[in-house]
């Protein structure tokens, strides 16, 4: 599985960052009341900080932590066990788990650093994932179609006693209803016409491993019910065979439908739904996880670019804001495809013009809901023209409320402000304000 990497950040991108911060905080500490139009800027400048900051506090070893959550899991757990000590360790760190910061930090030594968000439900899932995935108990996940239901079931494996066993995955909806038996169980030369060898179904090939079931509730009765004796027996026959043969499999599920009122309406078997669902995690939709946006998208640019072979792709500021409110109705799923064709159709920086027709009509939404199709009013321009008109009006308008409230004092508009007056006069030379426009003997500025 391919790790997930960010770009490298410089020490000027932080010192800018820093410099942003000061001036939304400085500008809302002196204004007594903004109109919406303030409101509605302060609040977009504020989400494009977060965005840059998401990306950098998260920048460094996401390739090293996920490829060791993906690949070595069990040497990890060999060499804890060869060391006593650690037991110690084990325990302290199980108390500091409880802690919302430690038990991040232990979601994260899953494999998911710098890839997901921290929303409620997203949480939920991680804890669910963190406690269950050492064990092996059935665990069922169920979120809508691209939310990322494999990526968590090869992460419960790759942090399960598993890890060093097969992984196999199968897409239950993709299979013909009479193939069914032989796609999972596997046949036996001459069972049907074409079986020609004999084959080992795909719980065989796991034997010993993981078998994920995706879209299970695609599966019609008669697999369910072929499926539900294979796992309280453990055990299977190939098509067109007599022989039992044991099989050792954990078993992970996935699906897009909601399994109970499917159960509760005769459409899926119930004995089968609490079979599976001895543990249920449940992945939100990437609208309830925006914080993970930035990251994906930043992501996606990347890995299009190492498959095109061309430089990574820069949105402008309009198309940031667009992908960053956007509901996306097939998820990542969704978002990865659309950064594939900006990759392609866009030169060195992709505009909303890029974007599919029936992407560009739907009004994005700010909320948890989907977005509303109407006519798109955004002005195009570049990330460095819109953080010039942005960045650099509020700062200067900040500066000027400052020496007004002051009388022109720069050294108490430093002190008030917390800010060194060095830097301040440094500010106001940027901007060629003259702080003696603003003393009373002087009069105001025009």
């Amino acid at each position: 599985m391919k790790p997930f990497s960010f770009s490298k950040q410089t020490l000027p991108e932080y010192g800018e960052l820093i410099e942003r911060i000061e001036v939304l905080r400085s500008r809302l500490r002196l204004s007594s009341s903004l109109d919406e139009r303030a409101i509605r800027q302060i609040l977009d400048e504020l989400n494009t900080l977060r965005s840059r900051m998401l990306l950098m506090s998260r920048a460094s070893a996401v390739d090293q932590r996920f490829d060791q959550a993906t690949t070595g899991g069990s040497e990890n757990r060999k060499d804890s066990q060869a060391i006593p000590e650690q037991a110690d360790a084990a325990a302290d760190t199980e108390t500091a788990a409880r802690r919302p910061s430690a038990r991040r930090a232990s979601y994260d030594s899953l494999g998911f650093e710098g890839v997901l968000g921290e929303s409620p439900g997203l949480l939920e899932a991680l804890e669910i994932v963190r406690r269950a995935a050492p064990t092996d108990l059935p665990i069922l996940v169920e979120g809508e179609s691209g939310t990322g239901k494999e990526l968590f079931a090869r992460v419960i494996h790759a942090n399960g006693l598993r890890t060093d066993k097969p992984f196999v995955s199968i897409n239950c909806g993709a299979i013909p209803e009479n193939l069914i038996e032989s796609e999972l169980f596997g046949h036996k030369k001459g069972a049907f016409t074409g079986a020609s060898s004999d084959r080992k179904g795909r719980f065989e090939s796991a034997d010993g491993g993981t078998i994920f079931l995706d879209e299970v509730g695609e599966l019609p009765l008669s697999g369910q019910v072929k499926l539900l004796r294979v796992l309280q027996s453990s055990e299977l026959q190939r098509v067109g065979s007599d022989q039992v043969i044991s099989i050792d499999v954990r078993v992970i599920a996935a699906t897009n439908r909601d399994l109970a009122s499917m159960s509760a309406e005769g459409g899926f078997r119930e004995d089968l739904f609490y079979r599976l669902g001895v543990i249920h995690a449940t992945l939100p939709p990437l609208r309830e996880r925006r914080d993970e946006i930035p990251l994906l998208l930043d992501y996606y640019a990347r890995e299009a670019a190492d498959n095109l072979k061309r430089e990574p792709l820069r949105l402008s500021q309009s198309l940031q804001t667009f992908l960053n409110q956007y509901h996306y109705p097939g998820n990542i799923r969704e978002l990865r495809n659309l950064m594939y064709r900006l990759s392609c159709l866009a030169d060195e920086i992709a505009e909303i013009r890029h974007l599919p027709e029936n992407v560009r009509k739907v009004q994005p939404s700010t909320d948890d809901t989907p977005g509303r199709s109407a006519p798109q009013s955004i002005t195009p321009g570049t990330l460095s023209e819109a953080k010039k008109q942005a960045g650099d009006a509020a700062e200067k308008q900040w500066l000027e409320d400052g020496l007004r409230l002051t009388q022109g004092s720069v050294i108490k508009l430093a002190k008030q402000m917390e800010m060194n007056r060095s830097y301040l006069q440094t500010l106001l030379k940027k901007h060629g304000i003259q702080s003696k426009s603003f003393k009373p003997d002087t009069g105001s500025r025009q």
